[in-house]
């Protein structure tokens, strides 16, 4: 189904942008090596956690770190 599909790719990328923000340490670093917008990268993190309902990262203006759960 094409739907199907399409949800699976989304998750692919989600998880491919969670990687390179954890490699990288920030939303920034993640959007520069993937030639993206730092808001698009927090976008695609926000679909991720809404899709696991639950927070991968806790976040401050400061800092960005993996949550305990």
């Amino acid at each position: 189904n094409h739907l199907e599909h399409a949800a699976a790719m989304d998750l692919l990328r989600s998880l491919e942008y969670f990687h390179k923000t954890v490699e990288l340490g920030s939303f920034s670093g993640a959007a520069n090596a993937l030639g993206l917008t730092p808001a698009a990268v927090s976008k695609q993190i926000g679909e991720l956690e809404k899709a696991l309902g639950t927070r991968v990262f806790q976040r401050s203006t400061r800092n960005l770190t993996l949550t305990e759960t």
